[in-house]
């Protein structure tokens, strides 16, 4: 359990690092001055490059932790496990590359599927955080063979959470269109959602672990 943890870091760390390291080449490209809004216009084939560049990071995360684990409970837990450590690591090397970003407050493109995803560096890193704990705790449960009870509530319930996240960095991404920069993070979309993803994991596994006792 611990062996694998632990590779899970180094392989979240060493991925944030890559991650990081593409940013600075943009950067140098198209913010030589560094990286503010209004956002640069890039080419189309540049744009749909970072587009498939992202799809493919999640494939090479996904296909990671099938080679891992043999359960689908295991193999979700370790992926986002995986997403959390790589996306604060990338934070931190940011800042250890490029002194970005200059606060937790600051703007930040965060995803690019499918549409623009913007908000401050403060919520990814949140989510993040939650993902590595909710993750681990699912690993530490199944490495003693209980595999927890997750029903088709159970995923509404989260996929609505995460639509709820995903749409208060959507709308604010409308800035990238306009070319315009953005003004207003809809926080309490965010936190709704962070909120109803966060006391839905935990009523789940507390109930789960306490049935298996």
């Amino acid at each position: 359990m611990k062996k694998n943890l632990f590779w899970l870091m180094i392989w979240g760390l060493a991925f944030g690092y890559m991650e990081a390291a593409v940013v600075v080449y943009l950067r140098e490209l198209y913010y030589p001055e560094g990286f503010t809004f209004p956002v640069a216009i890039i080419q189309d084939r540049i744009l749909l490059t970072e587009v498939l560049r992202e799809a493919a990071t999640l494939i090479i995360m996904w296909s990671t932790v099938c080679l891992m684990y043999m359960r689908l409970q295991s193999r979700v837990a370790a992926f986002v496990i995986l997403f959390g450590v790589w996306d604060i690591f990338y934070y931190i090397f940011l800042k250890l590359l490029l002194d970005w970003p200059e606060s937790l407050n600051t703007w930040d493109i965060l995803f690019l599927i499918p549409l623009p995803w913007i908000g401050p560096v403060w919520a990814p890193i949140l989510v993040s955080i939650t993902f590595i704990y909710a993750g681990t705790a699912i690993l530490v449960q199944n490495h003693q063979d209980n595999f927890l009870h997750f029903d088709g509530k159970f995923i509404l319930l989260e996929l609505f959470a995460a639509l709820l996240i995903i749409i208060s960095f959507i709308i604010p991404a409308t800035s990238v269109i306009e070319q315009s920069l953005p003004s207003h993070f809809p926080w309490y979309l965010f936190f709704m959602g962070f909120f109803i993803g966060l006391s839905t994991f935990l009523y789940y596994y507390y109930r789960s672990t306490n049935n298996l006792r």
